[in-house]
């Protein structure tokens, strides 16, 4: 039997190599180095993983389709550079609150190819977006259509609409990232969206543009979208679909997403068949731009062996709270040898005061020790929009890195900032 040469995971961004000192390289630059410069927790984002993603998934959509946008879902990286970076690449956003709404416009986007959306959007939240006239507000209750109608005419504006609709359509995925089940605090169930429907028809201010749905997210499986859109078919013709997002990404390499290009081919061929031709449809993807692009990097604590071996890094739930709210599953490497055999299996533990802040259990790792810089791949999703302060760790900052050079787009919280917003 021929030896095989160990390589990296196929979860860590597009370019990522091992150096000829045998240290991980991230978009050109070595991770030792960057936590030398930079200090850790950081993540480290590889700019040309992102725009290859974003223009993968422009390509698949606009070789099937004419009239089409695709809108970078942006509660997965709120960040003005990510923002603004994906917009180079002819993305328009969807946003979900006035936050994001601002950084999305401090970032430069076009008002007319953002979509808000939100289940419980204030008062003062849309009336931000009539104000800097975004293309498209996300109906999800009769309360809030009856609210922006009158604001709207208040403002003496008009506004674009999509109804979102819940579909009853259940992807699998965890169930706090679910949100077509008929039983969901999004959107309307199609008896509604009819009533909807009918209540815009004598709005003067409101037009109504078309359906929105969408049924959760990290799904692998095509056919809950299929069903999704033949739910939506049957509320009647309109201009305007938006189709959503939810496509998966592979956090671990035993895990295996459908292909951007036939989660594509497959929306647009049921929106074809279901909905007929001449429709514009509006794709959100999130985490399948920008997950992989980013890894986060932190300087082992403290190695501790009495049942199990802890291995206790500089973070922990303050800057990735997925695996304490989803379960969700990591891999990790230690930096300066990465393609080493485990020695030991270890749990990746946290800094914080929870017994549960765990990164990764049951990882092998190389010999760990004290000052040893780890790194966990695939944080470019909800890591840094999920990002606290717990324990009054300060906010970790976002380091790019592209053809060798490494820039702060955003710097490390300092002490003094936790209490900024103190009055006494």
């Amino acid at each position: 039997m021929t030896a095989t040469t160990p390589t990296l995971s196929r979860v860590y961004p597009l370019g990522s190599r091992v150096n000829e000192r045998g240290h991980l390289e991230l978009g050109g630059c070595d991770a030792i180095e960057l936590a030398r410069e930079f200090g850790t927790p950081a993540y480290v984002v590889a700019e040309g993983d992102l725009r290859a993603r974003a223009r993968e998934f422009v390509e698949a959509v606009a070789s099937q389709h004419a009239d089409y946008d695709v809108l970078f879902a942006s509660k997965a990286f709120p960040c003005t550079a990510v923002y603004r970076t994906l917009a180079e690449e002819g993305l328009g956003c969807d946003v979900a609150s006035g936050g994001e709404l601002f950084l999305a416009l401090r970032a430069g986007l076009d008002p007319a190819r953002i979509v808000l959306h939100g289940n419980a959007k204030s008062s003062a939240e849309l009336e931000q977006a009539l104000e800097a006239g975004v293309g498209h507000i996300v109906l999800d209750s009769i309360d809030e259509l009856e609210r922006l109608d009158r604001l709207a005419a208040r403002l003496a504006s008009r506004q674009r609409v999509l109804i979102r609709v819940t579909p009853d359509v259940a992807g699998e995925t965890h169930r706090a990232i679910s949100t077509g089940q008929a039983d969901s605090k999004f959107g309307f169930s199609p008896a509604e969206a009819r009533r909807a429907i009918a209540r815009l028809e004598g709005a003067d201010r409101l037009e109504l543009g078309g359906l929105h749905v969408h049924i959760g997210s990290q799904l692998f499986e095509l056919e809950p979208f299929r069903a999704s859109i033949q739910a939506v078919a049957e509320l009647g013709t309109f201009p305007t679909y938006d189709l959503g997002g939810g496509l998966g990404v592979a956090y671990t390499s035993s895990q295996h997403p459908p292909a951007v290009a036939d989660y594509v081919h497959a929306m647009i061929a049921t929106a074809h068949e279901l909905l007929g031709a001449g429709k514009r449809l509006l794709f959100e993807p999130g985490r399948a731009l920008v997950a992989n692009s980013t890894v986060t990097l932190y300087t082992v604590e403290t190695v501790k062996r009495n049942v199990s071996t802890w291995v206790a890094v500089d973070g922990g739930m303050s800057d990735n709270l997925r695996p304490m709210l989803y379960g969700a599953a990591y891999e990790a490497v230690i930096a300066d040898r990465p393609l080493m055999p485990g020695t030991e299996r270890c749990n990746l533990a946290g800094k914080h005061c929870e017994a549960g802040d765990v990164i990764v259990r049951d990882v092998s790792l190389p010999d760990p020790g004290a000052g040893d810089v780890i790194a966990t791949p695939v944080t470019g999703a909800y890591g840094y929009s999920l990002a606290n302060n717990y324990n009054g760790i300060p906010r970790p900052p976002v380091i790019f890195c592209n053809d060798g050079n490494a820039r702060i787009v955003v710097r490390r919280e300092t002490y003094e900032e936790l209490a900024a917003r103190d009055l006494d």
